[in-house]
This record gives C-alpha cells, structure tokens and sequence, in this order.
C-alpha cells in the first residue's frame, strides 16, 4: 500500500475490509517519518505507546465486527500548540521545551474518538508567531517541494507531514494565516472554520479573538470529514459557538453553478507575483465555466489590515504570554539572585527573537498613554473590515483571492527582515480578523514546481458554501 497519498476514506477501507491493520498502518507512517522527516524536520516529538493503543483498540473493534468510526485507523499528526495529555507539548520554545500536559486539547480529544490515531506532535513558530517555520527553538521546517524553501507558518510542521506523506491530515491553528499559507506553500488544502466552530480549549493562547483550529490534508472531503469531527459548541469554551454543524461531506455534491464569487481589487495589486496572477485567474476561469458567476466586490480597509492585525495580536499575546514567568511550569532561570531577576532572565532566555519582538510590541500598545492611540484605534479598524466583508457577501456567496503573494521563499530569505515577513499574510489575516472562514487549495505550480494557493473565504458559520466551491474545483481540475 502506498501511503504517501492515502487519504481518510482509503486509509479507513483499509482497515475496515482487513487490507491492512490499524497497527500496521501506524507502524508503516512511524518507518516513513524515521527515514525522512530528519530532511523536513516536521515533528517535534513522536507518541508511538499512545498511537500504537490507539490503533489496537480499532483493530479489536474491527475484529470482532464491531462498527468503525469515521476516522478509524486514519494516522494524524497535531501542531505541538495543542496540549496532549501525557505527551510533549513544546509551542516550538524554549520555554515549555519539557512540558508535559494533564490533559487533552479538545479538537485532540475529538479526533481520537473519532478513531483517528494521534502520530505525534509537529513542529511550527514559537507561540505560533511567524510564517514561515524559522521561528521554532528546535529546528527549521523545510518545504518537501525544495527543501530550501520554507513550508510557511506557523503550522509549517503539520503542511509538511501531510505534503510529504508522514501523516494523512494534522491539525494546525490559524491567528494571521498559520493554517491557509502553509497549505499554500506545501500544496495541500488547509480550512480556518469559523471563530467559534472549533473549541479552543487545550489551545495555547495566542491571540485569543483570532486563533482558530482547523485541519490540514490532501483533498477538501478530508477536510469536511474533519471539520465534521472536531466542530461544535464546548462547554470547556465560552467562546465556541453554539451552532448545528452541518454535514459537511453531504453538502460536497451539491451544485455550484449559479454560485457569485466576490473578487476584490485590493487582493490583486501591487506585490502580487506574477505567476500566482496568471494561476488565480485561471483558477476563476475554471469556476466560471463550471457555472459561477464572478462578481467585482470591494474591500476598501484592505490595507489597513497588517497594522491593525500586529497591533491587536501583539496585544493579546503580551496579555496571554505574561502566564510564562517561570514559577508554575515551564522553564526557570538558574541562579537568579532574586524574584525580580528570575522572572526577567527566565524571560529573557525562553523566549525567541520574534516572541519577545511581539510581547514589546503589544504591551507598548496597551501601556498608559498608548492604548487609545493604538490597541483602541485597531478594534475599530477591526469592526470596518467586518463591515466590509458584510457589505461583500451580500451580492455574493464566497469571495476568491490569491493564498499568499507569492510561493515558498527561501529559508533565510525574509529572517532579518520582520516587516516583509509580516506582509506576507496580506491575503489572510482579514478573514481572522473578521472571524469568517477560509479555505486555500493547490490551484497551480511556478515554473520551479512551487505550489500556488487559491484562498475561498466565505459568511459565518457557511463553511459548507466554501467546502462545497473548493470540492467543485478541485474535482474540475482532476478531470
């Protein structure tokens, strides 16, 4: 069996008509990461006892004829954000670098009753703050297209194991594009639900008003299947809504034509590469001769969305990152003189570059003096690209944008140069902002074979238009 390109429904055949055991799978993606992933670097740490009991546990069920759930045997792996009871969870840093949970994070713990089986952990940005994987205190992620280009972020480890075949979906979490411009750059599909779809409880707080959970896999059905599996209201968080899941892999087949896609001019202007243009139009070409009709929309905040977007993040991650003191968990300083001098060289050695960048960033924009001038200014800019997404999807259904500006970069390319890092997620952190979901496809290659992602953002809680969309494409483009 090849399972470079498994995906859930084949994986789940497998073992449900004994081509294969559960156990044997699991061992099959362990052999797999063993011999390549020291080339990617996309896990941080490997749960076999866990996995392994996991697998045998749906193999007794299959063995005695027992029904199967929809994720039975189905390997994954978990972006090393979400707390794992029992097993290393790292956040890519220094600072929690041997923290070992009590307890699951939900979308984990959904997974595995689901019957997935639970790899191990995947490497990205510290805290989860960076695009492009460079950020983690442990090691780089490399692109498996070309292992000198980076595989984005911060959810760079989980698009690697899937793109490379070491797992069949990983789940990643999404606060400025961490799930939608590594699935851009590694050439898988990545979905944002929603804020509020998915519980964030087990999350390793980011941004709270903007971090999301989703998953990363090979086709869009894996992703519906799920999204189905991990979505719904948690009572463990206030903030997960309380909203009927749809079933997601049912409304695949419905129709699309007739569907109007929004696109915006503010996501097709300066900075926009070349080839990622050309494979974007003919991406809306494809949808349009499928039935839909595309639609002009305009989203005038547009460029005020970065300076907002590292002025509310950095605010929130100044709050959520002040837990990290060195007196509960995590690391300490040694020899520290006084409590004064633990807390700020605990501090000072556990936090990477780009986390301590973003602490000073936000807490300068929350000091005395400054918070009405910056934090203030950027919830109302916030609130006007609400608007105008609201505006938009009321002549249309879903709106369609480049991923990313541009392909995988170089390693090393954008390290020392924070700004354009940072303007990388142009297309992205919008919709995280207005909380909407959004989807990115493979919708093409560069001339290097470098992926190109095709973004779909769709209204609230409408998960299903967008699944829906991409399927038809994607299915369109296979033909």
């Amino acid at each position: 069996m090849e399972i470079s390109t498994l995906t859930i429904e084949a994986a789940r055949s497998a073992v449900a008509t004994g081509k294969i055991t559960a156990t044997v799978l699991a061992e099959s993606f362990y052999d797999k990461i063993q011999n390549e992933d020291s080339q990617i670097g996309a896990f941080l740490t490997l749960s076999k006892e866990r996995a392994i009991d996991a697998a045998s546990r749906i193999d007794k069920l299959a063995a005695d004829g027992k029904p199967l759930p929809p994720l039975a045997g189905v390997p994954v792996a978990i972006k090393d954000v979400m707390v794992t009871r029992g097993v290393r969870t790292t956040a890519g840093s220094k600072m929690l670098e041997n923290y070992i949970p009590p307890y699951d994070c939900t979308a984990v713990a959904r997974l595995e009753q689901a019957g997935a089986v639970v790899l191990g952990k995947t490497n990205c940005d510290e805290f989860a703050m960076g695009s492009s994987n460079e950020n983690s205190a442990f090691h780089p992620v490399h692109n498996p297209h070309d292992i000198s280009r980076v595989p984005g972020g911060s959810s760079g480890g989980s698009a690697a194991a899937v793109a490379a075949g070491m797992a069949v979906v990983a789940l990643g979490s999404d606060t400025g594009g961490s799930i939608r411009q590594p699935a851009s750059f590694c050439g898988v599909v990545g979905l944002m639900p929603t804020y509020g779809r998915v519980s964030r409880y087990g999350l390793i707080a980011f941004a709270s008003s903007l971090d999301h959970i989703g998953p990363l896999t090979r086709t869009v059905k894996d992703a519906a299947i799920v999204l189905t599996a991990i979505a719904g209201r948690d009572p463990m968080d206030s903030t997960s809504a309380n909203v009927p899941v749809p079933d997601y892999v049912g409304e695949l087949e419905k129709p699309v034509r007739g569907l109007k896609i929004g696109v915006a001019e503010e996501y097709l202007g300066e900075g926009l590469d070349r080839a990622v243009r050309k494979a974007v139009e003919a991406a809306l070409q494809k949808l349009a001769s499928l039935g839909c009709e595309v639609v002009p929309v305009s989203l005038p905040h547009t460029a005020y969305a970065i300076p907002a977007y590292y002025i509310v993040a950095t605010a929130e991650a100044s709050s959520n990152l002040a837990r990290f003191d060195g007196v509960r968990y995590g690391y300490r300083a040694r020899d520290a003189s006084t409590l004064s001098d633990m807390y700020r060289r605990t501090r000072d050695e556990g936090f990477g570059a780009e986390v301590k960048r973003r602490i000073m960033l936000g807490t300068y924009a929350l000091s005395a003096g400054y918070y009405d001038a910056y934090y203030l200014k950027a919830q109302k800019v916030r609130t006007l690209l609400t608007r105008d997404f609201e505006e938009a999807f009321r002549k249309v259904d879903v709106i369609v944008t480049p991923t990313s500006p541009t392909p995988a970069f170089k390693l090393g390319e954008k390290a020392n140069d924070p700004l354009a890092m940072y303007l990388a997620d142009i297309y992205t952190v919008t919709a995280d902002l207005a909380g909407i979901p959004g989807i990115s496809i493979p919708c093409g290659e560069t001339r290097e074979k470098l992926p190109i992602g095709l973004q779909i953002l769709g209204r609230h809680f409408d998960e299903a238009t967008i699944l829906r969309l991409a399927h038809a494409y994607e299915r369109a483009v296979a033909a």
